[in-house]
């Protein structure tokens, strides 16, 4: 998607624009931290494929190296989720699914820093999960266990109040419970993990 091809030359320019803000003079420490990823302001589009996709993340930093969160989530899947990247440049309409699945969920996450910018970051998010057709009729509700797994750079900007983290992550859901027949058909075409994906988190310290 041409989304994801901007993402990708976004997040080079930001490590080589803003690599060398990551000093340690004099910048300031903040405990609290609100988040939220770049699909946030990308929900534009056909409604068919639009997948309204919105997050919020609150973190709190127990030490110097170690941040712990919660994570608020929704979004809209007109397709199977783990549809890898490659395909889904060149995805073709008979891989939707007929209808949509909304998904909502509250997570955990924890993030620790291991050298300058450099992190990694685990996310395990329970999902409630409700299916609709193609006239929004709700067809029944079900639950998914969503975990992913980052590693990428955090760049302090503004003297640390804010901050980017262009990051790749993997994501893997090993729960995923009462899906409709329609839906299964699509689903049982592809792996329930989806592997380097390219995001990045948008955040304000305080």
């Amino acid at each position: 998607m041409k989304t994801s091809i901007l993402f990708v030359t976004f997040l080079l320019l930001s490590i080589a624009i803003f690599g060398q803000q990551n000093k340690k003079d004099s910048i300031p420490n903040y405990k609290f931290s609100v988040s939220t990823t770049w699909l946030t302001f990308a929900n534009f589009g056909e409604e068919k494929t639009n997948t309204h996709h919105y997050e919020l993340h609150f973190g709190y930093q127990l030490t110097p190296k170690d941040k712990i969160g919660i994570k608020v989530t929704t979004w809209k899947l007109f397709a199977p989720m783990g549809i890898p990247l490659g395909d889904a440049i060149q995805m073709k309409e008979s891989t939707f699914f007929s209808g949509k699945l909304s998904e909502k969920g509250i997570g955990l996450t924890y993030q620790r820093m291991f050298w300058k910018g450099l992190f990694a970051t685990i996310e395990i998010i329970p999902l409630m999960k409700t299916y609709f057709d193609e006239n929004k009729k709700k067809l029944g509700n079900g639950f998914k266990l969503y975990t992913t797994y980052h590693v990428g750079y955090h760049i302090p900007l503004f003297k640390n109040r804010m901050y980017i983290e262009p990051q790749i992550h993997c994501n893997y859901w090993p729960i995923d419970t009462k899906t409709p027949q329609s839906f299964q058909v699509e689903e049982n075409k592809w792996n329930n993990y989806l592997l380097f994906e390219p995001n990045l988190y948008i955040g304000v310290k305080f």
